[in-house]
């Protein structure tokens, strides 16, 4: 009775992880349209200050002991610091750029590149099932720390990298630079773009170290379709037909890919529970 409670409170827990992870995420990319569309904000700018505030969110939530930092080497973490800093760069790149239907489709691309660098790179097997319907929690695992204390690292090592750049592609002063005239109103928009910020990336580390980077693609595929109606509502976007196919034919796969995964776990608990 114990062992079902405490399954029903981590199912729970992460249920609650995924919805939270999915309000914020929804929240920041239309933010982030609505900066470069209705403020010309720099996008490489714009991501300084997301991990400047993810840090400092991180640095309050120690002081106040609501995690524990623990010691890393920075070259372990370096690698790690210039993915992710690259990752949110030209995924706000390609947001600043694209259509939102267009820049979610780039980014539903990434699970069978995650498939093919897990099942590679790290020897972790799929079904032929769940590839059909079809780094950040190896280096978890690897480095036996939790969300927190892992992006408290990396965001102002990311920090510093964008620090470095942002002079060589960016304007820093004057019109259109981080350090620009811009007015209150977009200015209270950037920082409130890079609260959600760090709301979105701690979800983000805690949802992989939690599950798997494939649950968390997966899972990104759902924000796709709502993300993608978002756009058409708010910014006009066009939405085709095929594009309404499209959504379909992901939240098929979504529930495909949910049933198989289920429905391997319990094999696997039966499998166990058959041994002498």
């Amino acid at each position: 009775m114990a062992s079902l409670v405490d399954r029903v409170r981590g199912h729970g827990r992460i249920a609650a992880g995924l919805l939270f992870n999915l309000l914020v995420s929804i929240c920041i990319v239309f933010l982030n349209k609505w900066i470069y569309v209705h403020h010309g904000f720099p996008n490489m700018s714009l991501t300084l200050v997301h991990f400047v505030v993810t840090w400092l969110g991180l640095y309050i939530c120690q002081k106040l002991d609501i995690f524990a930092p623990k010691s890393l080497p920075p070259s372990r973490l370096l690698l790690l610091a210039l993915s992710f800093c690259g990752f949110v760069v030209f995924t706000n790149l390609s947001l600043q750029n694209n259509t939102i239907g267009t820049y979610q489709l780039a980014k539903a691309m990434t699970t069978p590149v995650i498939i093919a660098i897990q099942t590679f790179c790290y020897q972790k097997t799929f079904s032929t099932r769940i590839q059909l319907t079809l780094w950040v929690g190896a280096k978890q695992h690897e480095l036996q720390v939790n969300s927190m204390q892992l992006l408290y690292y990396q965001a102002p090592m990311s920090s510093a990298m964008l620090l470095v750049a942002v002079p060589f592609f960016e304007p820093v002063f004057g019109e259109g630079g981080i350090f620009g005239p811009w007015s209150v109103s977009a200015l209270l928009m950037v920082l409130l773009s890079g609260v959600i910020a760090f709301m979105v990336n701690l979800s983000i580390y805690w949802i992989i170290g939690n599950t798997s980077p494939v649950t968390y693609n997966m899972f990104g595929h759902f924000k796709f379709c709502i993300t993608l109606f978002g756009g058409y509502v708010l910014f006009k976007d066009p939405l085709s037909i095929n594009q309404a196919l499209g959504i379909l034919c992901t939240l098929f796969g979504i529930l495909a890919y949910t049933h198989f995964k289920l429905s391997e776990q319990e094999g696997s608990k039966s499998k166990l529970a058959q041994r002498p």
